[in-house]
């Protein structure tokens, strides 16, 4: 079976719920979301997350960048980010708005519906020695030759 990454908080191309979003936005509570994943590569050692705005005036903002987390992990919960209920041993790095761990979408008003790409990849080696700072330019050139299988979810949301 081919390796896959799901969500009980929203479907495939679906719209993200606004308790995901960043603080900026009404209603919103930054909580980060569920997150499954099935059927890796038997090789493989740890996952690596990313959660990246597509949009073009994003400019590839980053909402979210996890490494080093262990094989055989397959999920990380609702509302896991900046908690001890993070897969232990996995890192949770910068996101674009300066702070460790999800940032949720807050897409500026009236620039229609934004893409929030989430890639999990399966990786040959245990750990990637990033910077907590690292961005996602340093986290790809970080994976390049490690990655065994990739997964990707689209979420979208629109202010």
């Amino acid at each position: 079976d081919k390796f896959q990454l799901t969500s009980t908080n929203f479907g495939e191309g679906k719209t993200i719920p606004t308790f995901h979003a960043y603080t900026g936005v009404p209603g919103a509570q930054n909580i980060s979301p569920a997150l499954k994943w099935a059927n890796p590569p038997a090789e493989t050692k740890s996952f690596a997350l990313v959660c990246i705005d597509r949009h073009p005036i994003a400019a590839n903002w980053l909402h979210w960048l996890v490494v080093n987390i262990p094989y055989p992990v397959n999920s990380i919960s609702e509302g896991a980010s900046r908690t001890n209920k993070m897969p232990a041993g996995s890192i949770e790095l910068r996101n674009s708005f300066g702070s460790l761990g999800w940032g949720g979408p807050q897409p500026p008003k009236g620039s229609g519906v934004h893409q929030y790409e989430f890639l999990l990849y399966c990786l040959n080696v245990e750990k990637l020695d990033l910077p907590s700072d690292a961005g996602s330019a340093a986290f790809s050139k970080a994976i390049e030759g490690k990655v065994l299988a990739s997964a990707r979810l689209e979420g979208t949301y629109e202010r």
